[in-house]
């Protein structure tokens, strides 16, 4: 260090030097001026290699200083596949519903990309089909069901398939582990394809049926009663809910019975990344969403609540907001993430409505449930009733908790909550 500053010094003095020969010369003023303040740089650089030296004596030989572990990288990103992992470690999953998760998640990126490009590669318009509801089909249903299908088929842990869009459920020759029951509805609101407003998947995975035995599979009849037409359990009993909204990104929302999460698709590459954590909905909400073109074929009282939304004097002055797509899933996520309700009652001509109870009603109800919020049918908890057949309807009221109970005091005349 004596030699850094010798040298140091010796180098000021020749600059001070150099400076002073040439100061003389009024041609070469300019130059001396910025040559000059070297002097006391150099003299700094100096006083601070010797006091770097001082303090690098002084202190005690320390390891190398770790990087800080609470600070977060810009480029850290949970993924869904990750957020799968975590919930495997913690033990609240096991590998086989994960692997059953990440295969659903793989037919909704599909779908996704079938939905955006549907215009300029001829997936719109009719398929020339119905399903067994007796609804047209859409192409993009049958395509949709298809590829749902076949990732649930591939993944090797799925039993028994149940699907809006199949008569009856399919028993899958494929798995070889897990046999979970996953009921979907591959392509919700796909009447809304054709005007590029918002559609989206609904699904939901059972256990395996505990009527279901290993002997049943040799006798085709017994396996088709005991394994395969019995996929009839209440909401309650479902394991995991989830949720695809194709529309300006596509998001996957899903709940394993902890919470709800929410992943947003990244295009560039091809994960769904964690955007929406431990998703809660609002206690209240000022958004009704009902389709008040029936109006005149619902109940007096249900009639009754719709008009008391709209009276300004029961609100301070500030009615409800009406908003309606005509996509379940669309209108489900604008109403857990902003609070309010949505409904789709009964009427004159449906008096359960049009929404399927095994795999509509029931997801949709665990996510709100989930996400602090409740889902009746206007007399009963949607989760508590065990449907009699696969494609089942039942009114459905879902939405921010004290919304749904309102609308329950009014249907069954009971004073309103607090």
């Amino acid at each position: 260090m004596a030699t850094a500053v010798t040298a140091a010094a010796a180098c000021a003095q020749q600059v001070q030097r150099t400076v002073s020969s040439k100061a003389s010369n009024s041609l070469l003023a300019p130059v001396a001026r910025p040559v000059a303040a070297f002097r006391p740089a150099a003299a700094i650089a100096a006083r601070r290699a010797v006091t770097l030296v001082a303090q690098a004596a002084a202190a005690p030989v320390a390891a190398p200083a770790s990087a800080d572990a609470s600070k977060k990288s810009q480029y850290a990103l949970q993924t869904l596949t990750t957020w799968l992992l975590d919930l495997e470690r913690e033990g609240t999953i096991d590998n086989e519903l994960a692997t059953v998760i990440s295969s659903i998640a793989t037919a909704c990126k599909q779908i996704g990309s079938l939905v955006n490009r549907a215009g300029i590669s001829n997936l719109t318009g009719l398929a020339g089909e119905t399903n067994v509801q007796g609804e047209d089909q859409k192409k993009l249903d049958v395509i949709s069901n298809e590829v749902f299908s076949n990732c649930l088929r591939q993944c090797g842990r799925t039993g028994i398939i149940a699907s809006e869009e199949e008569d009856q459920p399919v028993a899958v020759e494929e798995t070889f582990s897990g046999e979970y029951v996953v009921v979907f509805d591959p392509l919700d609101g796909s009447s809304n394809i054709d005007a590029g407003i918002s559609v989206g998947s609904i699904f939901g995975v059972y256990e395996p049926s505990p009527e279901c035995r290993i002997e049943d599979m040799d006798d085709p009849e017994a396996m088709m009663q005991k394994c395969v037409l019995n996929v009839c359990q209440a909401g309650n009993e479902l394991l995991c809910a989830g949720y695809t909204l194709y529309s300006s990104s596509t998001i996957l929302v899903l709940t394993v019975g902890k919470g709800v999460y929410g992943f947003t698709l990244d295009p560039l590459i091809g994960e769904f990344v964690l955007s929406h954590p431990d998703i809660k909905i609002p206690e209240k909400g000022k958004i009704y969403s009902f389709n008040e073109g029936n109006y005149n074929s619902w109940t007096k009282e249900q009639q009754a609540y719709i008009d008391s939304l709209k009276d300004e004097s029961k609100w301070n002055g500030k009615p409800y907001s009406a908003r309606y797509i005509g996509s379940l899933v669309g209108d489900f996520h604008r109403t857990l993430l902003y609070g309010g309700i949505y409904g789709y009652p009964g009427d004159a001509k449906n008096p359960n409505g049009k929404l399927r109870l095994l795999y509509e009603c029931a997801p949709m109800s665990m996510i709100c449930e989930q996400a602090g919020g409740a889902g009746s049918t206007g007399f009963q908890r949607v989760l508590d009733i065990v449907p009699t057949k696969v494609h089942e309807r039942q009114p459905l009221f879902v939405g921010s908790k004290w919304e749904v109970e309102y609308l329950e005091s009014v249907l069954q005349n009971k004073p309103a909550p607090q």
